[in-house]
Order: structure tokens, then C-alpha cells, then sequence
């Protein structure tokens, strides 16, 4: 059976039914073939997870000379919205990334890439080693959380903006005036808070 059918069917079922579900006989079972076959290609369940982990990894489709090309800045930002949204749709395989470094072969090639435009913008190399660590976990950490709001009895945005409309100003007059702009959606929490991580980066970076 092909790697390739194994990997995606085993993405599928974290994506259907979180991380937990996914076992290597609920994956047999899924491909209608017996664990044997799976052994062949995974010495245990967490090289499978390493693989679909990967493979998540495997969306974000980057050039590495475009993105040297194009200057830090601008690389890590592609890199981040890019990254981002991959996690995003993958929300359940995303939370399995903050067990165990990712180090397959697509995880690989995007950290070379960014540590190389880093590198060559004049960044020290424990300096380049410190950004990339944060700013992954930063893309990371926004991932897991987009779409996460809203379910399990929790308030919408729409509710939650009345709420902080309808608050005592006497008690939280801060919180009033800034009320009709919160709660901040999240893409663009994730966007500014990018810009403060890459402003902050430039300025290391000039006193290094």
C-alpha cells in the first residue's frame, strides 16, 4: 500500500476526530488492511505521527531562493501567514507539534529556509537559532487557537462585543473605551503581533 494513502488517510482521521483517535489499528481498520501492513512503514505510532505531522508541513509550498530574495522581513512573514494557514486547517494535527520538535523532512526545509534568510541579513547564529525557535512557536500557538472559539457553550465574537459594551464604567471605564474594538479578531491579533515580533527581531538584530 502506498506511503502516500497511509499518511493522508492517518491525517484524516486526526482532522475528523482529534489526535486521540488516531491509532494504528483505527488506521488499518480505516484502510481496510491489517496492522501488519502499517508495521512495514512505521516502527510505532509516533513515527506515523511524525509523518502526518509532516505532511501538514508538506502544504507549505516555499522557495527557498525567493524567499533569500526577498529580504528577512518580508520571508518570515510569508512564511508565517503561509504556515499559518496550513496549521489552521489542521488544527488537531497542529496540537501534536507542540509535543515533540518536528523534524521531518518538509519541517526540515521550511527552518533551513527561514535560519538561511536570517543568517544572511546578519543575524548571529545563536540569535538566528532564538528567532526562529520563537517565531515558530508564536505561528504555533495562533494555529491551534483560530476556530477554537465559539463552541463548547462559549460566546461568539458578536456576544462577546456586547459584553464588553454593556460592562460597568465605574468598575471598567479602560475596558469601555476601548470596547468597540474588541474582541480583536484573531487573524488580525496574529498579523499585529507578527509586525511587533519582526520589529522587535530588526532591533536585536541592529544591536547584535
Amino acid at each position: 500500500m502506498p506511503l502516500e494513502r497511509i499518511v493522508s488517510t492517518a491525517l484524516q482521521i486526526v482532522d475528523d476526530e482529534g489526535a486521540d483517535a488516531l491509532s494504528m489499528r483505527t488506521l488499518a481498520q480505516r484502510l481496510g488492511s491489517g496492522t501488519a501492513t502499517l508495521y512495514r512503514h512505521f516502527d510505532n505510532r509516533a513515527a506515523l505521527v511524525a509523518h502526518v505531522v509532516d505532511r501538514v508541513f508538506g502544504a507549505v509550498e516555499l522557495n527557498g531562493d525567493e524567499l533569500l530574495a526577498m529580504g528577512w522581513q518580508q520571508a518570515l512573514r510569508t512564511v508565517a501567514h503561509t504556515m499559518f494557514e496550513a496549521l489552521a486547517r489542521h488544527r488537531n494535527a497542529a496540537r501534536l507539534m507542540v509535543e515533540e520538535v518536528p523534524m521531518g523532512p518538509n519541517a526540515m526545509a521550511l527552518r533551513e529556509h527561514c535560519v538561511a534568510a536570517l543568517l544572511d541579513s546578519g543575524f548571529p547564529p545563536r540569535l538566528a537559532a532564538h528567532a526562529f525557535a520563537t517565531f515558530s512557536r508564536y505561528v504555533l500557538g495562533f494555529a491551534i487557537q483560530v476556530n477554537g472559539h465559539g463552541g463548547g457553550g462559549q460566546l461568539d465574537d458578536a456576544q462577546l462585543s456586547a459584553v464588553f459594551q454593556s460592562v460597568d464604567p465605574a468598575l471598567f471605564p479602560a475596558t469601555v473605551t476601548v470596547a468597540e474594538s474588541m474582541p480583536v479578531p484573531i487573524e488580525d491579533e496574529f498579523s499585529f503581533g507578527l509586525e511587533l515580533l519582526l520589529s522587535g527581531l530588526a532591533h536585536l538584530r541592529d544591536d547584535a
